[in-house]
């Protein structure tokens, strides 16, 4: 008889994008080498390490590390094109069974690694997300408004994906490879994370959060302390990212709010405007007499009628803008299942579920 061989241990694809991060290069990446070396009784690995544009030594650093080591792999951006674009290049490239996004400044430890393995191979998700904000999960170091902003946008994604998950904006995650390899993905950005997310709960797969540890380091606190405008970004990405899930929140919610204040508004209109008819006994003409009792209703009470109006121009106007993001939505939706039909996508989740 033939032995059989044993199946293949499954490769691990670790993707880290770097942009000026010269000082914390080659310690990082020696933790992460020495923590994925430990792994290897169960599985094979590289690490894909993606320069983005850096202006300082970090493309040079991580190029003469990898030199030295084996499976590094070391991939350029002549500029900095944005977190998006440096993951995309970086999946590209990606051969494992499961790829690992992980931060160079290690505020979400390497030992990380091993918890999203884990879960991942136990329930077969499609995703899995290192998350601070779910029960169990701790925020160290950050700076109150920063973490402020990311507590909140997160509870604001979560409410808008009906809870389905606690962080929504994280980049530390581990994939199904070749599942998040077809995905169309577009964002340049760090709203890169959120579309990844919303793609996968198109196709109803199955997504998985851990507890997780994030603890910034002192460079980090100090890099985010400079970049004042980040945090107008980071609003901006949010709420659009909030969009992609339920445009609903953004039109219909706010128009149905709007037209039932325009209805109570307008009721007190329509008071002044009855109550004024019955007065004007001389004009035997209905038209005639509608319309002194419309003038003198708005000379009584003009902000009524203004206010009135103008809300139930506005509610009408978010209500049928809601509608057609609705019907956009669902051709989005459509075309995606349709594209990933062709590739067996969407096939391979239905069987999964069966």
């Amino acid at each position: 008889m033939i032995a059989r061989q044993p199946a293949p241990k499954p490769l691990v694809s670790v993707v880290v994008p770097a942009w000026n991060e010269a000082p914390i290069v080659e310690k990082h990446l020696a933790t992460l080498y020495a923590f994925m070396k430990s792994l290897e009784d169960e599985y094979r690995w590289e690490l894909i390490f993606i320069n983005d544009g850096s202006a300082d030594d970090t493309g040079d650093l991580a190029e003469a590390f990898s030199k030295t080591r084996e499976n590094i792999h070391v991939l350029h951006h002549r500029v900095n094109a944005g977190l998006g674009r440096a993951l995309q290049s970086a999946f590209r490239q990606c051969r494992g069974d499961y790829i690992v996004t992980l931060d160079l400044d290690l505020s979400y430890s390497a030992d990380h690694i091993s918890e999203l393995l884990r879960r991942i191979r136990d329930t077969g998700a499609k995703v899995v997300v290192a998350s601070p904000y779910m029960k169990g999960g701790t925020v160290s170091n950050v700076p109150w408004l920063r973490w402020t902003l990311s507590k909140w946008a997160n509870r604001f994604l979560s409410m808008s994906v009906r809870g389905r998950v606690s962080t929504l904006t994280g980049m530390v995650r581990i994939y199904d490879g070749r599942f998040l390899k077809a995905l169309n993905l577009r964002a340049s950005g760090k709203e890169i994370n959120p579309e990844i997310l919303f793609k996968a709960m198109l196709l109803d797969a199955k997504i998985e959060e851990v507890p997780a540890h994030l603890n910034w380091q002192p460079r980090k606190a100090e890099k985010m302390r400079r970049a004042h405008m980040n945090a107008l970004r980071y609003t901006t990405s949010i709420l659009v990212s909030g969009f992609l899930f339920r445009p609903v929140m953004f039109f219909m919610l706010p128009g149905l709010a709007l037209l039932a204040f325009s209805l109570y508004v307008n009721t007190w209109g329509l008071i002044h405007f009855f109550r004024h008819y019955q007065t004007f006994h001389q004009y035997a003409w209905f038209p005639s007499r509608a319309s002194a009792a419309a003038a003198a209703a708005y000379a009584q009470a003009p902000h009524t009628v203004v206010v009135g109006l103008l809300s139930l121009t506005l509610a009408i106007q978010l209500i049928g803008l809601g509608i057609l993001a609705l019907q956009s939505k669902s051709y989005f939706e459509e075309m995606f299942h349709l594209v990933l039909s062709a590739s067996g996508v969407v096939r391979e989740e239905k069987s999964d579920v069966a």
